[in-house]
């Protein structure tokens, strides 16, 4: 195994002296798992698109990369009697044939008669095929190295892949591993791992060997000249560390915003609605340094909003309709979720309540997660996703090619949950219980693996419910994944870019665009007893979220930094909520009382063509993907001629009868729709162009020379934006 290093030098791949330790396997005992598979993978054919496939190609299958050493040794030595390895005369054996080109192959040429791979293939079948064996040293753990490396447009660099393993070796495979470049417009890495910067800003690239990744960054400085003045002014931990990424990118950060548009900005990201008019003149004539601040504490402590909001946020998440619940058992489970949103519930208590859920559902609304979720490996993949923020889906019929996870992992992670039940209680409603015996079994061994979180050992078996060891896993500060993810929705749903895109894409091999960020706000949050309002209060005080969105020459490319605020569409529900606001129209929605607002509806089964057309989710998957802020040409008609807009500003009643009906100046008119739709004052040159058009019309006139004002205004994108 050792000789791989050599290999990849005499291939002119190794461009710095890397050391190892170990003694060098000789040329006799080449081994199927740590020599043979890796050629396999470098050469693609245990790849996705060729025998690794899940039906595999032409009649040859082969485990995805690799990750079943016995099942492949079988497949390549014992099938079709035996023509893949020709043991008595190796140059005929179609796994070296093929790929060679000698006979025909679909796959095409896959490696020459005179390369590294041949030569282990072949000298591998020669010396009789040994297939893996229990004592093979196994491998631990790969780095890449240099792990950060600081760089400008047009540099190369050549990566190298040291691998660790169980006999204390360690050994360069720079050749048989896999790359992949996370940000193309930064740098892009070929198959031997050689690096080319293609532009500004921080990216990563990954390499994979054995069912193993490592992560290293590549930092690619903009050409601005930044004064050290420009960063001063740090708030708290965010400034601190987002200035510090700020500093080290050359990237400067654009000036504090006006404090109309902090206002607007924080009523929609903490509460889900608009500052009312006299709202914002209050905050606007306020001349007190501090009123940011109060602001905040109004928002999050004394707000009933807040709870409306959030309580939306979280059904989301835990998919609270009545698709497939009924209607008391949505209810049910909605109001678990809003009563612990109005209590404060900390996230780590709101979790444990919610994997550990038991009894009816009818008196205990969390127990419904696992009405919806009756499947053991479906329970665990949705826990992952929705608490963990990282998806092990993949790892259910192979190793996870683009994460850690291995099919083993899977099959004991879903065996924590084998034994939960449900079963009609005397009410008829679904009562949840768990078993005294059932196991998950894995195809790939016929029997069941020991039940453990990830990353965890194994517990007990005979446990009453392996649900509680879970939990205590899952909260557990130790956990590296439980307050990362929760950190990383909450920072997202106020700065409108996660610092890792997106939300529930969390892997290593999608590193944090500020890593000691989200670390830093992970301990944040985990010191301060998983209270989510200190965390937000957090961000909200912060320079970095009261930046302004005007973005500077030196900035206006940066995406992911937080160098400026990034403007976004107001998601559906608010959308709907600030046009009924604004225009003092209340929208009807079946079956609940007049003047509920969108964000209060406790079910996403509810009829509504504009929150179905402007992205609002099913709830029928845990997927952030089913939520969409993506622009669309039904969209933009249905601003400029559908029902939503024209027809509140045509209701009997709306805000355009109560300003006629006060005999409202014109002055009045204009201050009432700029300060309702866009917290500010209308500028002198808004104001006089809006004016020459208002003067002297009366009556109908006047009225449609209004609605068409508050139409220009509801359409406009500082409206439809949180800006």
């Amino acid at each position: 195994m050792g000789a791989l290093y050599c290999l990849a030098c005499c291939a002119g791949l190794a461009q710095a002296q890397v050391p190892t330790t170990g003694t060098d396997t000789p040329p006799d005992r080449w081994s199927f798992r740590n020599d043979v598979q890796p050629v396999l993978t470098r050469s693609g054919c245990n790849g996705g698109a060729c025998h690794g496939a899940a039906a595999g190609k032409n009649g040859f299958h082969l485990s995805l990369r690799g990750y079943d050493d016995e099942g492949d040794y079988r497949t390549l030595t014992r099938q079709i009697l035996s023509r893949r390895v020709n043991l008595s005369d190796p140059a005929h054996s179609l796994m070296l044939l093929k790929p060679t080109l000698a006979i025909p192959h679909k796959g095409g040429r896959r490696f020459s008669t005179d390369s590294p791979e041949y030569r282990i293939l072949s000298q591998w079948i020669a010396q009789g095929a040994p297939g893996p064996k229990a004592d093979d040293p196994r491998i631990e753990s790969i780095e890449l190295v240099p792990k950060h490396i600081v760089v400008k447009p047009g540099d190369h660099q050549q990566l190298q892949v040291m691998a660790h393993f169980s006999d204390g070796s360690t050994r360069q495979v720079t050749h048989w591993s896999k790359f992949t470049a996370t940000d193309t417009s930064v740098a892009t890495v070929n198959d031997e791992g050689s690096l080319i910067v293609s532009g500004r800003g921080e990216g990563a690239i990954t390499a994979w060997y054995l069912s193993k990744l490592a992560v290293a960054t590549v930092a690619s400085p903009y050409d601005n000249q930044v004064a050290a003045s420009e960063y001063e002014g740090e708030r708290n931990l965010v400034d601190e560390l987002v200035d510090k990424k700020l500093k080290d990118l050359r990237l400067p950060p654009s000036p504090i915003s006006s404090d109309s548009e902090f206002l607007r900005r924080a009523f929609v990201d903490t509460i889900g609605v608009l500052p009312t008019v006299d709202e914002v003149k209050r905050f606007l004539a306020d001349p007190s340094p501090d009123k940011r601040d109060r602001l905040i504490d109004e928002l999050l402590y004394r707000r009933d909003e807040f709870v409306d909001y959030w309580s939306y946020k979280w059904s989301d998440l835990l998919l609270v309709s009545s698709r497939r619940l009924s209607a008391d058992e949505m209810w049910s489970y909605y109001h678990w979720v809003r009563d612990r949103v109005a209590a404060d519930t900390p996230w780590d208590q709101f979790a444990r309540q919610l994997v550990t859920a038991t009894g009816s559902v009818r008196d205990n609304g969390a127990a419904n997660f696992f009405v919806l979720h009756d499947d053991p490996a479906e329970i665990s993949e949705t826990l992952s996703v929705a608490i963990l923020g990282t998806s092990i889906n993949c790892a259910k019929c192979h190793n996870h090619p683009m994460e850690k996870w291995t099919n083993d992992q899977y099959y004991a992670m879903a065996n924590l949950f084998a034994r939960v039940r449900t079963k009609a209680g005397s009410d008829g409603m679904p009562v949840v219980f768990s078993a005294d015996e059932g196991d998950v079994i894995q195809p790939l061994t016929g029997k069941p693996q020991p039940p453990r979180p990830l990353d965890a050992p194994p517990i007990s078996p005979s446990l009453a419910d392996r649900r509680v060891a879970f939990a205590g896993w899952l909260t557990s500060p130790q956990n590296p994944y439980f307050a990362r993810a929760i950190v990383n929705r909450v920072w997202a749903n106020f700065m409108g870019v996660g610092l890792v895109e997106k939300v529930d894409d969390m892997r290593s091999t999608n590193p944090a665009s500020n890593e000691e960020l989200l670390a830093g706000l992970a301990n944040y949050l985990i010191e301060h007893h998983y209270d989510l309002k200190e965390l937000m209060k957090l961000i909200l005080q912060s320079q970095t979220y009261q930046r302004s969105g005007q973005t500077l020459k030196g900035n206006a490319d940066d995406g992911r930094f937080y160098s400026h605020h990034y403007s976004r569409r107001i998601m559906a529900e608010v959308l709907l909520d600030a046009i009924s606001q604004v225009s003092g129209v209340p929208t009807s929605f079946e079956k609940y009382p007049r003047g509920w607002r969108a964000i209060q509806l406790p079910d996403s089964n509810i009829d509504s063509y504009f929150l179905t057309n402007f992205g609002r989710p099913e709830r029928a998957l845990t997927c952030e993907c089913e939520r969409t802020a993506e622009p669309s040409m039904a969209q933009a008609m249905h601003i400029a001629n559908g029902d939503t807009i024209n027809q509140k500003l045509q209701s009997s009643g709306n805000v355009i009868d109560k300003l006629l009906a006060a005999h409202a100046t014109d002055r009045q008119i204009i201050d009432e729709g700029y300060l309702a739709a866009f917290s500010r004052f209308a500028s002198e040159s808004e104001r006089r162009q809006i004016e020459d058009v208002l003067q002297g019309a009366k009556g109908a006139d006047r009225h449609k020379l209004l609605e068409d004002f508050y139409w220009g205004l509801l359409s406009s994108n500082e409206f439809l934006f949180d800006h």
